[in-house]
């Protein structure tokens, strides 16, 4: 299957370089995938599609201030850390730039000394693992001196650092959010819950190849980024028993969706409490066995992550939703409007 077949025109001016100021304000365009019908609404009234003894699945990872600017100590030369992963200890998975003036060996220094780096490692596109070195607690340190990291595309600065996280985010560990979830306030939640819709939680920690671009021609050729998962036990019985019981199970964002695809495929479609890494790649012909439908955003040409909405509700339907979403001027991306695939 050509990658080309899953890329449409995106005027660069419906890219959203900022957040709306209140989160249920997003536009929500509803597509029944099935018939590829589609329905305009705002957000908040997403109410409208949930039925008692639903589930809503979401993902309470935290995003990680993990850009960091420092200096080599030798040098003084600037350097641009963004952590990516964790691997043992305090050595971390990185990506520098300029990856040319860090070879192992190097020495990078943070905030006046109050956090070092030696490199430990070199990998391709400017891949660095770092041991990091300090007094007290790194993830303290890391919030007084991180930035949060924004996708590429944004280019303008997050005034309120907290926009980039969802309201539920609890988990700290990911280098993106997961940004279907940002339309949810607690009073929308509260609402939801109300109405008998189940509330649960997954974690996923989202890494940065969920930007990166698919270079395959074909869309067996491309590798998946790996990611690490957790779903309790006491999640996996409540979706158990949302699914005996007739209720549909809804995920928020692709992360949830990779995730629940994931255990359900591993267990005949049940889920278990478990964890671990995935690197599920989801694109039409894939069949589902943990999902009936998905809350999410707008996504780029050509992505892993249109493949995935294609596989939901098929290819047709979502380019032509993705060209109506264009013509009716939607904002696109991680601060961008809704999709309700139900």
């Amino acid at each position: 299957m050509k990658v080309d077949l899953f890329d449409f025109h995106l005027p660069e001016e419906l890219i959203a370089q900022v957040p709306l100021k209140k989160r249920t304000d997003s536009r929500l365009m509803v597509l029944n995938k099935e018939t590829g019908d589609i329905q305009h609404e705002v957000f908040k009234d997403i109410t409208k599609y949930l039925r008692e003894g639903d589930c809503l699945v979401l993902n309470d990872t935290k995003v990680l201030p993990a850009r960091l600017f420092g200096v080599k100590t030798d040098t003084g030369a600037k350097i641009e850390v963004l952590l990516l992963k964790q691997l043992e200890g305090d050595e971390w998975e990185t990506l520098v730039k300029p990856a040319k003036r860090v070879k192992e060996g190097t020495v990078v220094e943070f905030g006046d000394g109050l956090l070092t780096a030696v490199c430990t490692g070199e990998s391709d596109h400017g891949g660095r693992t770092f041991e990091f070195k300090y007094e007290g607690i790194f993830y303290e340190i890391l919030d007084q001196l991180g930035q949060m990291p924004l996708p590429p595309y944004i280019k303008e600065q997050l005034d309120d650092q907290d926009r980039y996280q969802t309201v539920y985010a609890k988990e700290p560990g990911s280098a993106a959010a997961p940004t279907a979830g940002l339309h949810f306030t607690e009073e929308l939640l509260q609402e939801i819950a109300g109405m008998g819709v189940h509330i649960a939680f997954i974690t996923l920690h989202v890494g940065l190849g969920t930007f990166r671009p698919v270079s395959a021609d074909d869309v067996e050729g491309h590798d998946m980024h790996a990611e690490f998962y957790i779903m309790t036990d006491e999640t996996a019985t409540l979706l158990n028993k949302v699914r005996n019981s007739g209720g549909r199970i809804i995920t928020v964002g692709t992360t949830s969706t990779r995730t629940l695809e994931t255990i359900a495929h591993a267990n005949n479609g049940q889920f278990i409490g478990c964890s671990g890494w995935t690197d599920i790649f989801i694109f039409p012909g894939y069949e589902f066995k943990g999902i009936n439908g998905m809350i999410t955003n707008f996504h780029l040409p050509k992505s892993t992550l249109i493949m995935l909405v294609s596989a939901l509700a098929g290819r047709e339907h979502i380019l032509h939703a993705y060209n109506t979403a264009v013509e009716e001027k939607y904002r696109f991306f991680s601060f961008g409007d809704a999709m309700f695939i139900v």
